[in-house]
């Protein structure tokens, strides 16, 4: 066997790109803010943080970030072959929970 393909067999499962499947779910509004999100480190998969648009992004893996004053906690429950619409968007996560961001107290 081949050292490359040996390496093929390990795959676990499909994955794609942190950036791509933020823009895919229609979490962001284009594939560039889905970049930024990523590279900010204000983002974390599955309790890590990230700093990189490129970060693979699997099926049961958790995403949570803060937007708008508030954190959003996702669980990703299907990868898209797509950027379809809202309706299909919404069934590839759920929304695990979503709580107000902590201000700094002013003392």
């Amino acid at each position: 066997m081949e050292p490359l393909q040996r390496w093929r067999s390990f795959a676990v499962g499909e994955t794609m790109r942190l950036d791509k499947f933020l823009w895919f779910a229609r979490i962001v509004k284009t594939r560039s803010l889905g970049q930024q999100l990523a590279e900010n480190g204000r983002l974390r998969l599955s309790g890590r943080v990230i700093d990189r648009a490129h970060a693979t992004v699997r099926i049961g893996d958790v995403l949570s970030f803060a937007v708008h004053g508030k954190v959003r906690v996702l669980k990703v429950e299907a990868l898209p072959t797509r950027r379809g619409p809202p309706a299909e968007a919404r069934a590839l996560y759920t929304e695990v929970g979503e709580s107000p961001v902590d201000e700094p107290s002013a003392e």
